[in-house]
């Protein structure tokens, strides 16, 4: 688990996070959504040690992680897997050897451990048999399959995805979601998405952190937030004409069912 509590973050004398607690559970999809400017990208990037909140919590499963020091720091973050929103997969390198490059990078296992581990990780993403063929060769669904079984090379407990359905078409979003959620619920990984994409929000949101200029205003989960009177949360997740008749029919049947 990672626990955020009351962090505070300002640029130039403005504040763009304010006394923000949240926690992000283990085995769990955890979803950080909110409008442009919200504070989304602050807070991962906080959560990750890249930004230094001035005052607060970040704790990792009870380690502090502002109060460490640059080894811990560098202990800490191989507990931790990214996957970056362009995938950032290496041109030059085949999908074997970008799952392999943490591998070599950060272990002392021998050349043949690590192709083992790789090719388990590709074979774990549904990618068995592209080992040899380059980013380029692809498709961009495939591409962040091969950027999953990367960041999974290593075993981290705690797994940060950066807008994974970005530039994807909606039927490979899907398969992207439930990838990610089979993962975390496999190997009980803390993973943390932060998210665009009202589909993943409803299709796999275990636990849902909304942020409102820099505040978090409402937490719940995938099936709590047909329900919320949060008037900023609805016009974000239900603008779409689409989503309001799907959560006019959920709650329609929720009357329905009730005695």
């Amino acid at each position: 688990m990672i626990e955020v509590k009351n962090i505070t973050k300002s640029f130039d004398g403005k504040t763009i996070l304010h006394d923000v607690s949240a926690s992000f559970q283990t085995g769990k999809t955890n979803l950080i959504i909110g409008q442009s400017g919200s504070g989304k990208t602050v807070l991962v990037k906080s959560l990750v040690g890249l930004l230094r909140p001035e005052k607060g919590e970040i704790l990792y499963d009870g380690r502090d992680i502002l109060k460490m020091d640059q080894s811990q720091m560098k202990e800490l973050r191989k507990e931790i897997g990214m996957l970056f929103q362009g995938s950032a997969l290496f041109d030059s390198e085949t999908v074997l050897g970008n799952v392999m490059f943490p591998l070599t990078m950060f272990t002392n296992m021998t050349y043949g451990e690590i192709k083992d581990r790789a090719q388990f990780c590709l074979e774990r993403v549904n990618l068995k048999g592209a080992d040899k063929k380059y980013p380029s060769e692809i498709s961009g669904g495939m591409q962040k399959r091969v950027a999953i079984a990367r960041a999974i090379a290593l075993n981290p407990k705690y797994l940060f995805c950066d807008e994974p359905n970005s530039g994807l078409d909606p039927r490979t979003s899907i398969l992207i979601d439930e990838l990610l959620s089979d993962i975390t619920h496999e190997y009980n990984i803390t993973t943390i998405i932060n998210t665009h994409d009202m589909n993943s929000v409803l299709g796999i949101g275990e636990n849902i952190i909304f942020l409102n200029k820099g505040h978090r205003e409402w937490v719940g989960d995938m099936h709590e937030i047909y329900q919320t009177t949060n008037e900023a949360l609805n016009e974000f997740v239900f603008a779409n004409d689409l989503f309001q008749k799907v959560r006019a029919y959920v709650l329609s049947n929720e009357t329905t069912r009730k005695p």
